[in-house]
């Protein structure tokens, strides 16, 4: 799964003071391998170089 700038997302990372928190992409950069990693906006702040599978759609996680 891709994300794209302006997607909601929710971030699971534990190592983040956000972890758990739901925020915006605001860039996408691709990474010299081909993998995308992502910089998401939160209210009080935001996260770089976030890689694609610390990210869950912010809906997704009501629908299980």
């Amino acid at each position: 799964m891709s994300f794209e700038k302006e997607d909601e997302v929710v971030l699971h990372d534990k190592h983040s003071e956000y972890d758990g928190d739901a925020g915006t992409i605001t860039q996408v950069m691709e990474t010299m391998f081909g993998d995308a990693t992502y910089t998401i906006s939160f209210e009080d702040g935001q996260e770089t170089g976030v890689p694609e599978d610390a990210l869950e759609r912010a809906g997704d996680a009501d629908d299980e």
